[in-house]
């Protein structure tokens, strides 16, 4: 089955200009005939019955002359037709500089007694020769939400590029541009002449490309720093470098000191404190001055006059001893 390669009519245009001037130009009373040409036009409407009638029948042809006349015999009938709902000239008694009819594609149902109840089914505009279709509601609001989510789109894939990680900054979105770069930069502005002033464009393309080169370099080192500092955790993660080692849970490290590090596994770490004893009991220094002891033993010898002999100590009779004999 083949498929239809001809373009929705909601996005074409339609004009005809050699009609327009056989036709004396787009009036009240040509813009109906002007649009039964167009492919917006449905030969089987109440439109297309009306004006077959009238070519074949001269008591109707006056129907055709003017739209009120045309228009009035369409409001006797039911069904589909296409009715002027806009008149920019309002039969010559008011102007409308904007210049666009609009005809309205629907369908008629009678009812007794009652207003004719009508069903629009799509609008047309008729701009100079120019024809076009309006869109549907629904075709707006899909429109609409089909740019918008376009756009999110892109704001998404542009932000997805921003975000970068280092271990000295964590995660960033505008990495800071070098101070060294920034300085040389302004230098280099505030030094250049006016004859020598560089294209627009040209001067920030050659100072963007520095410090973008600058990021790169910052963030290979740092993704490299992350990967050794990953391979030393894996490898080293179990040992510790220094005395103290922590002990505790994540998020609660505690140092332990270098004697409890150095206490045997055999000996508890919390014991308990020593009972209170009583105090000693003060003792008394019996023991007399020395110039004391040496008055109790003897009086102290006095000094000895040049030219006299000095006296002898007299030594101490003993008491006797009686010896027995046994008999």
């Amino acid at each position: 089955m083949a498929t239809s390669q001809e373009p929705r009519l909601d996005e074409i245009q339609w004009k005809a200009p050699p009609l327009a001037q056989a036709m004396g130009g787009i009036s009240t009373n040509t813009v109906l005939p002007y649009f039964y040409e167009s492919p917006f036009f449905d030969a089987t409407s109440n439109n297309a019955t009306i004006t077959t009638q009238a070519f074949h029948n001269q008591a109707m042809y006056y129907i055709l002359q003017t739209r009120e006349a045309f228009e009035g015999r369409l409001r006797t009938m039911q069904g589909l037709e296409f009715m002027v709902a806009h008149d920019p000239s309002d039969n010559g008694t008011k102007l409308d500089n904007s210049g666009v009819w609009v005809i309205r594609k629907q369908n008629r149902r009678k009812r007794p007694g009652m207003e004719d109840e009508i069903t629009p089914i799509s609008s047309y505009y008729v701009v100079g020769e120019n024809i076009y279709m309006a869109p549907s509601l629904s075709n707006v609001i899909g429109a609409r939400l089909l740019t918008t989510v376009f756009s999110l789109n892109k704001v998404i894939a542009t932000a997805a590029a921003l975000p970068s990680f280092t271990p000295a900054r964590g995660h960033t979105y505008l990495p800071p541009v070098p101070k060294m770069v920034a300085s040389a930069a302004s230098a280099q502005m505030s030094q250049t002449s006016k004859e020598s002033t560089p294209m627009p464009g040209t001067q920030d393309s050659t100072l963007s490309k520095k410090p973008s080169k600058t990021l790169l370099e910052q963030d290979f080192r740092s993704a490299q720093l992350l990967q050794n500092s990953l391979n030393l955790s894996l490898r080293y993660g179990n040992e510790y470098m220094d005395d103290n080692p922590l002990v505790g849970e994540p998020g609660s490290f505690i140092i332990t000191k270098s004697r409890e590090a150095q206490q045997p596994a055999s000996q508890p770490k919390n014991k308990p404190p020593p009972l209170p004893t009583k105090p000693p009991t003060p003792q008394v220094n019996t023991d007399l001055p020395e110039a004391k002891q040496k008055s109790s033993m003897g009086a102290e010898k006095s000094p000895i006059t040049p030219g006299t002999k000095e006296k002898k100590a007299r030594r101490k009779s003993r008491p006797a001893t009686t010896v027995t004999t046994p008999k």
